[in-house]
């Protein structure tokens, strides 16, 4: 009997191949043949779940995008679970904001492959509806911590908009930096940071 192919597993185990590709030699070497090559699979085999390079990207763009978003989901109900100004609560924001770091091996290679297609998308327009997608979830994560670290009235949503860049900022450098200088920009030295940041904005004023 000819043997049966779970189509959904076949395309997860091409995305993991363009993400390692993507993480050990940049997305420029993330063409069908080398994705093929990558998996273990013959380029028609590809071709019969993905009809062209950019689709491919595009789908694994999504894909991590996905990733990403249901980690910082589940981290942010961690956070709001969590009495407000407590030491659990503290430790929770910590673990959310740090889903956003190479502070581990899964999580570089999520924050390399973000990166890259982040970066990509300002020039390849088949990626540009993903790179959306991608900032508007991750800003309404982190839109809803400053709101819920930062209560206040409605006349201090300049602020808040404000502080929600600064912590989109932060993040941004620091995973960049973690990514292109590891010897120095450290898990460790990351989680620091992170936690000074963090300091900053408990000790923001509440508006009234």
């Amino acid at each position: 009997m000819p043997k049966i192919v779970d189509a959904e597993a076949r395309r997860q185990e091409v995305v993991q191949a363009v993400f390692r590709i993507i993480a050990s030699d940049g997305l420029e070497r993330a063409s069908l043949r080398e994705v093929a090559d990558e998996a273990g699979l013959a380029v028609g085999s590809v071709r019969h779940y993905f009809a062209s390079s950019d689709e491919l990207l595009a789908f694994s763009f999504g894909a991590v995008i996905d990733r990403i978003a249901g980690r910082l989901e589940a981290a942010l109900t961690a956070v709001e679970a969590e009495p407000l100004g407590s030491k659990e609560q503290h430790a929770a924001v910590l673990n959310l904001l740090g889903q956003f770091l190479p502070l581990d091996e899964e999580l570089a290679v999520d924050a390399c492959v973000w990166m890259a297609f982040r970066h990509a998308a300002r020039i390849k327009p088949v990626l540009a509806a993903e790179a959306e997608r991608s900032h508007r979830a991750v800003a309404a994560v982190v839109g809803r911590l400053i709101m819920l670290l930062s209560p206040g009235e409605a006349e201090a949503h300049q602020t808040l908009v404000a502080e929600a860049e600064r912590l989109l900022a932060t993040l941004d450098g620091l995973c960049m930096h973690a990514l292109l200088q590891p010897e120095w920009m450290t898990a460790e030295m990351c989680s620091d940071v992170l936690a000074a940041h963090l300091r900053s904005l408990e000790a923001l004023p509440a508006a009234h």
